[in-house]
């Protein structure tokens, strides 16, 4: 049986699966990033777990390679370079010492961009030429397809969405230092900074008054809205008006056909949906109203990043998937 390693690099989770050509995520595993702040242990720790899942699977299997999807990573140079969120700072040429543990072909590549390959491959853009995957994290990411090709730049680091200044310079900072970047008001993060920003902002009452940010989660906010407390609501509306105004600007650079949302702050549900739903067509330029549709990944929640990654192996293997 064939089968790619997809492994998704978090600033929380590494994440190790084995995916077959459909997409399926046979066995998956975790371990957590920040517990090995030594890269060559990292590296190490990698190869072992993925030995342990080949040796479980329970039938021969033929590896074909090892797909990985990180934030900051270039497909162009097999490096991570200066992510935030990460413990190992500067360039990181993973792929090289990875490739001195693993004897197979190995590739890399912005985790958002490794999710819109899934997309296309096992997912729900499996016939579009043209649409954007947005990865709604602890950060905002963004994975663009156009003219049925990843667009992923000169240097690999293309669809940095997320820092793109939506105040003029004039709002929160990123991750990477933008000050008013979009992922620190449209992510799981932002969503728990705009409580805090509404509760500044109006006195009405909310559950949230008595809640320390560090205790604050994506699914208390989702709860509270569903029971109709007023700072999560409006802190929901904020949220989608934000994103709803930088996906009807980014549909000018491509016209995608969708733009298709995954990871927690998708959870949210219609309380997200709704109001994005509203804002985005009243922000569309006319010659694209009616065109563009807000899709929610159609790929399991838990397994969509280590398919994502996996998918970097299998879209070398088209004819094998029937492409």
């Amino acid at each position: 049986m064939d089968i790619v390693i997809g492994v998704d690099i978090g600033g929380t989770k590494t994440k190790i699966g084995l995916v077959d050509k459909n997409g399926v995520c046979h066995e998956k595993t975790f371990f957590r990033t920040q517990d090995f702040p030594n890269l060559e242990e990292y590296l190490n720790k990698i190869k072992t777990t993925s030995d342990e899942m080949i040796s479980n699977f329970g039938k021969p299997v033929n590896i074909l390679g090892c797909g990985i999807g990180a934030p900051n990573a270039s497909s162009k140079n097999g490096t991570i370079e200066n992510a935030s969120n990460l413990i190992w700072k500067g360039s990181v040429p993973l792929v090289e010492k990875l490739k001195q543990r693993m004897d197979m072909p190995i590739r890399i590549m912005n985790d958002a961009s490794a999710a819109a390959l899934g997309e296309m491959l096992f997912g729900g853009a499996k016939n579009m030429t043209d649409f954007i995957v947005i990865t709604l994290g602890t950060g905002f990411g963004a994975g663009i397809v156009a003219n049925g090709r990843l667009i992923d730049g000169y240097d690999g680091f293309a669809g940095e969405l997320g820092h793109v200044d939506m105040t003029m310079g004039d709002g929160r900072l990123t991750g990477l230092g933008v000050r008013g970047g979009l992922e620190a008001y449209v992510s799981a993060t932002g969503l728990k900074r705009t409580v805090t920003y509404m509760q500044s902002k109006y006195m009405v009452k909310s559950r949230f008054r008595d809640v320390a940010y560090n205790d604050l989660h994506g699914e208390d906010i989702t709860r509270a809205a569903e029971e109709g407390d007023e700072i999560a609501l409006k802190s929901f509306d904020y949220t989608a008006r934000i994103m709803a105004q930088a996906l009807a600007n980014f549909t000018a650079f491509t016209q995608p056909e969708a733009f298709i949302l995954m990871g927690g702050l998708t959870n949210s549900g219609k309380w997200i949906m709704t109001p994005l739903e509203k804002y985005f067509n009243g922000f569309l330029l006319d010659v694209y109203k009616g065109k563009v549709k807000l899709l929610l990944s159609s790929m399991e929640d838990k397994t969509a990043a280590i398919c994502g990654a996996a998918a970097l192996i299998w879209e070398n293997h088209r004819s094998y998937l029937g492409q």
